[in-house]
């Protein structure tokens, strides 16, 4: 099998760079839109998070049968399905309507569930209406003043906020080594996204303050589709049409032929958890 190299079909590193950050503040001008192409593999290939990170949040942040909860940003229902698991009423806010439609399939048999569409900054609920808001993958993409303002308002006084990912380092295996290299070469988009993801001072914007984490390994294996699916359920991966869509593809088959056994690879995923009590202003 012939190597795609980082210079091969419009996939230039240098090109790359520079295009990262233009781009990126143009998509993250109307983020609701970007999962619009993308929510086949969105459902099929999202990893659940870990249940310990469900427990923690049994444990220590309200999440009780008797608890309704905003799941923020909640796309096709992966975390909404969890918290519905533990007997809760979930209120699934989410304004892409692909998405929500998907997660309305999935879900809306379930007596608990509530489909809603409305956004982080602008969720529709009714005023101290929620024990608890979670966001699941999502928080990145929000206005984080707007978003704050609104948590505080649909919450009841002293209620609880809680901030998931699933994330898995960028290095750790030869494979991860590989896959982090060809995102960084072929997905324009990828560092900026990423790196949003792991700002801490935009989470304490939105609590009000100091918050605590947890991290709960949730390692997941991908045969080739799966690891392919799981891919093109990311926003920065460019898609079929965009020129670096063929040599992402091309790489990633690569690795996976490299490093592949019994036909699948391992993600080690850690499900991070940052929470707190949402503090009002003084």
């Amino acid at each position: 099998m012939s190597r795609v190299t980082e210079h091969s079909r419009g996939c230039h590193p240098l090109l790359a760079a520079v295009r990262v950050r233009i781009r990126y503040r143009v998509c993250m001008s109307r983020p609701t839109e970007r999962f619009s192409s993308r929510v086949e593999n969105y459902a099929r290939f999202r990893p659940s998070y870990a249940p310990a990170a469900l427990e923690l949040l049994s444990a220590r942040c309200g999440l009780t049968p008797a608890a309704t909860v905003a799941d923020l940003g909640s796309g096709t229902g992966i975390l909404t399905e969890q918290l519905l698991e533990r007997g809760a009423q979930v209120l699934a806010v989410e304004p892409n309507d692909a998405m929500r439609a998907a997660a309305e399939a999935r879900l809306g048999t379930h007596a608990g569930f509530r489909s809603v569409r409305g956004t982080a900054e602008a969720t529709t609920l009714g005023s101290g209406s929620v024990d608890l808001v979670v966001a699941g993958q999502a928080f990145h993409w929000f206005e984080v003043a707007a978003a704050r303002e609104e948590a505080l308002r649909i919450t009841q006084a002293g209620g609880w906020g809680a901030l998931l990912w699933n994330e898995h380092p960028p290095t750790g295996s030869a494979f991860l080594a590989d896959y982090h290299a060809l995102l960084l070469r072929c997905a324009p988009e990828f560092a900026g996204i990423t790196a949003s993801r792991a700002d801490e001072a935009a989470m304490r914007e939105f609590f009000g303050g100091a918050m605590e984490r947890a991290a709960f390994a949730n390692p997941q294996r991908y045969d080739f589709e799966g690891l392919r699916g799981r891919l093109m359920s990311s926003s920065y991966a460019p898609e079929r049409g965009q020129p670096q869509h063929g040599p992402l593809l091309e790489g990633l088959r690569a690795a996976f032929d490299r490093h592949a056994r019994n036909g699948t690879i391992e993600f080690p995923y850690q499900t991070r958890v940052y929470f707190a009590r949402l503090r009002p202003p003084r």
